[in-house]
């Protein structure tokens, strides 16, 4: 099966990405999840290590069990790179080319295709910003799944900006994998 590499970003949908991993490994994939600051204040990095049968990369400066940049070496062995849930912040950083953390780093070096599944705020989604964003990662050939159109916010709104579900998004990475429209 595929090595996939899942970054997790500071949404609330966070704890999502504990299923997914799951879905993923059940599947026979190797996931290996590298997740940012922010997204281990939503969830523990010990529960996705468990889950993953895999170290967490949450830092570039843990590296310490080899000369060969550890990040280098994940990005090498993707054959995915998914992010879910992706927050604005990560989609202005990927836009952008910044990497100035290990997921940011570690999608810059990596060449596998790159499937993102925005979760955040409605009004955050739908700014120009955000949206110039999306346009320039998907001019660069990154697929996208999401967000949903409707529904409950944990921010109190109602509407578009909720992670994609976590069948849809598996269903999307195998579609990816089999060779499938990105």
């Amino acid at each position: 099966m595929a090595t996939i590499l899942l970054g997790i970003t500071g949404s609330i949908a966070a704890y999502k990405a504990a299923d997914l991993t799951s879905q993923l490994r059940k599947l026979g994939h190797e996931v290996h999840v590298i997740m940012t600051r922010d997204a281990a204040e939503f969830i523990a990095p010990l529960t996705l290590q468990v889950l993953s049968r895999h170290p967490v990369t949450t830092d570039l400066y843990d590296e310490k069990a080899s000369w060969h940049p550890g990040h280098i070496q994940l990005a090498d062995s993707a054959d995915l790179l998914v992010v879910a849930p992706a927050t604005a912040n990560i989609l202005a950083k990927l836009a952008c080319g910044l990497a100035d953390d290990a997921l940011s780093a570690i999608a810059l070096a990596c060449q596998a295709p790159m499937l993102i599944a925005p979760a955040m705020n409605g009004k955050m989604w739908i700014h120009p910003a955000t949206q110039e964003n999306v346009r320039r990662l998907q001019d660069r050939g990154v697929g996208f799944i999401g967000p949903e159109e409707e529904g409950m916010l944990a921010c109190g709104y109602e509407g578009q900006g909720r992670l994609w579900p976590v069948e849809g998004i598996v269903g999307r990475i195998a579609q990816i994998l089999s060779g499938g429209n990105e």
